[in-house]
């Protein structure tokens, strides 16, 4: 159930494709040998090309749910894993991006939290916006709306 205000982010295919890029090149060379020397190397790119296949699809089911009071992460295929994090828990956000997300416009994002189950999160791969501004007015609202004050 999503409100109009929440966000929904993924990682961009062209990260996920980034990821996978080893696999593929393993795989890719696997057929290369099989073309030249043995066919029989054909029976080790095909579970290469299903391991690309699958971290590719894994990559890709990843959703960050952001609304005003939480934040939802929902990763998996065959078994899924649900994380929630209050928005008032979030204390400090760090952005990275390597050169190769610079080049992709892509971002990570990674939350720091008060939280003992989700200290760290981070938000792989998704593209470079202004999310950290949004991110801080809402837990803002949430800390205040909820009477809570930060003591160093």
């Amino acid at each position: 159930m999503t409100t109009t205000d929440d966000i929904v982010l993924r990682p961009a295919v062209s990260f996920a494709f980034l990821q996978v890029l080893p696999l593929i090149l393993f795989s890719l060379t696997f057929l290369l040998l099989a073309w030249y020397l043995s066919p029989y190397f054909i029976f080790f790119s095909i579970p290469v090309c299903a391991a690309a296949g699958y971290r590719m699809w894994y990559i890709r089911s990843m959703q960050y749910l952001i609304s005003r009071e939480y934040i939802r992460l929902t990763r998996g295929l065959l078994f899924k894993r649900v994380d929630q994090l209050e928005m008032y828990r979030i204390k400090d956000f760090i952005i990275t991006q390597p050169f190769s997300l610079q080049l992709l416009r892509l971002m990570n994002l990674t939350l720091k939290s008060t939280d003992t189950e989700n200290a760290v999160i981070t938000f792989h791969g998704i593209p470079f916006s202004e999310i950290t501004d949004t991110i801080r007015e809402r837990v803002q609202e949430a800390r205040h709306g909820n009477n809570i004050y930060e003591i160093n």
